[in-house]
């Protein structure tokens, strides 16, 4: 059982080279998975009036096989593995024209809705026998290992404008962070960020300020964030690869 929607890469979605933003790319998986959340009855708000849990983003992973560039419309194919203990993995499927051009990855947890504990999805009647069935994909995401010697690049605010419905950082917020502390925006025009995993460590609120580590290691660039007493936030790790002449891109 899967869900499918289209999706219009916006000029609220592209950087200064007419490409969508790491950014965006999360914000249309996330409005996929909510879409799908809904569709299988288990919204945020079905969700707390029945079993007392809402949603909460652990991990996640994409990768693309070319950028997404503003105008395009992109089909997001999108399914859930079934509900074990607290989690439960939702798979992604992209596509433009009917062609594949990247898929992505995240891991979901329930937590109590009033002392954020982590809830049980095994009685959650809405997944069982409604998984993605043969689509669902293999790949596990697990704690980033992070490099040794990073090293500090930015000390970043979060205000109102970082906030979502929960009352901390929405979750698309950190692949900007992410970027801005590699400074993007002096990545030359032929290459693009082709693979990005985030995992949210703890929530983050209006007021508080993180300190960004950066640091390379095999070819991805990682970024680790950590609150003033050296709590750790997010981590991400981001991968680079060339556009061609011909104007597709070759996963690295």
């Amino acid at each position: 059982m899967f869900y499918e929607s289209e999706y219009l890469v916006d000029s609220r979605d592209v950087d200064l080279r007419n490409t969508c933003r790491p950014s965006g790319l999360l914000g249309i998986l996330q409005e996929a998975a909510v879409s799908a959340a809904c569709a299988l009855h288990v919204s945020r708000e079905e969700m707390v009036e029945k079993y007392g849990l809402f949603w909460m983003l652990a991990r996640l992973w994409y990768r693309l096989e070319r950028p997404l560039c503003w105008g395009e419309r992109v089909t997001v194919r999108t399914w859930h593995r079934g509900g074990k203990g607290a989690s439960t993995y939702r798979d992604f499927d992209l596509l433009v024209d009917g062609v594949p051009v990247g898929e992505a990855v995240s891991l979901w947890v329930v937590a109590d809705a009033e002392t954020h504990r982590l809830g049980r999805m095994s009685r959650m009647e809405e997944f069982q026998g409604t998984d993605g069935g043969a689509l669902c994909k293999e790949r596990t995401l697990s704690r980033l290992r992070l490099p040794q010697g990073m090293a500090l690049a930015d000390r970043r605010a979060m205000h109102y404008s970082d906030t979502d419905i929960n009352g901390h950082v929405n979750n698309v917020r950190y692949a900007d962070f992410i970027c801005d502390a590699l400074h993007l925006e002096n990545l030359g025009p032929e290459r693009f960020v082709s693979s990005l995993q985030v995992g949210y460590l703890a929530e983050c609120r209006a007021g508080e300020t993180l300190e960004l580590y950066t640091g390379e290691e095999d070819g991805l660039w990682y970024v680790h964030g950590t609150d003033a007493g050296g709590k750790s936030r997010f981590d991400g790790a981001l991968g680079l690869s060339r556009i061609p002449l011909d104007g597709t891109a070759a996963i690295k």
